[in-house]
């Protein structure tokens, strides 16, 4: 019984394992914030894209009449 209060008692004071949380925590956060970013981004770019290919097909259309 002895053994696992000592065991307790330094579990308790140890913080290693709440750095690794506390880091995990905060790569968490960034990624979710890259995730938004590059959806925005990629939404934003899929636009413009979208606008190059409907000019490209309205000129090519002009060009053969």
């Amino acid at each position: 019984m002895r053994k696992l209060w000592v065991h307790l008692k330094r579990f308790q004071f140890d913080r290693k394992g709440a750095t690794a949380i506390e880091y995990g925590l905060i790569m968490a956060l960034m990624t979710l914030a890259l995730i938004g970013a590059l959806a925005s981004t990629g939404k934003s770019t899929g636009e413009k894209w979208d606008n190059v290919a409907e000019k490209v097909g309205t000129s090519m259309e002009d060009a053969g009449t």
